[in-house]
């Protein structure tokens, strides 16, 4: 079992941690909010998005792969364009000391729960579930997997918003989502 949950945890997360763009949003979050409030809202979204992985294992882990990378390529393309339109307001946001932490919890929580379903890491737990009938160890391995992506992302958005202009960050941004787009898509099965 502890193969399995070695296993689990390192194909999650050197899987999640490239062209996922979860990073950027916890490394985003991490620049308003103080770290611990943002891993909190973090820690139970990725819990849940990997409790659904492992109840849903076989239905997840069968669609249809150029669906998957389809909707992966829009994903990316997506945030590209949001970025593109969206000016930069100058300084980087100071951390919202005066917020509840419920309230900051729910934010980080809802900004990586209700992103990037049946991705890589969901798809691969699911995928694991199905082949090794060990739900819990795969959930454990997967969440602890994304709670460090979380932790690295929480880590690079605070030294990056230290050392780099804000309109650096945004175009940094736009040319990695694009790229990350037109990767996705010389992957779908034609």
């Amino acid at each position: 079992m502890l193969y399995l949950l070695l296993a689990t945890y390192g194909t999650i997360f050197f899987a999640e941690l490239l062209g996922d763009k979860s990073i950027y949003t916890i490394s985003t979050l991490t620049t308003r909010f103080r770290p611990s409030q943002v891993f909190c809202g973090i820690s139970l979204a990725f819990m849940c998005k990997m409790l659904a992985a492992v109840l849903i294992g076989r239905a997840i882990a069968e669609l249809p792969p150029m669906l998957v990378t389809g909707m992966s390529a829009a994903t990316f393309f997506t945030t590209a364009f949001v970025v593109w339109r969206k000016k930069p307001k100058g300084e980087a946001v100071k951390q919202a000391e005066s917020r509840p932490w419920s309230r900051v919890i729910i934010i980080c929580f809802a900004a990586v729960f209700f992103s990037e379903w049946c991705d890589v890491g969901q798809i691969t737990a699911a995928t694991l579930v199905a082949r090794y009938h060990a739900p819990v160890i795969v959930w454990l391995g997967a969440t602890l997997a994304l709670n460090t992506k979380g932790i690295l992302a929480m880590t690079l958005g605070v030294g990056l918003r230290k050392h780099i202009p804000q309109n650096r960050l945004r175009y940094g941004l736009l040319a990695i989502c694009l790229t990350m787009g037109v990767i996705s898509l010389l992957r779908i099965d034609l």
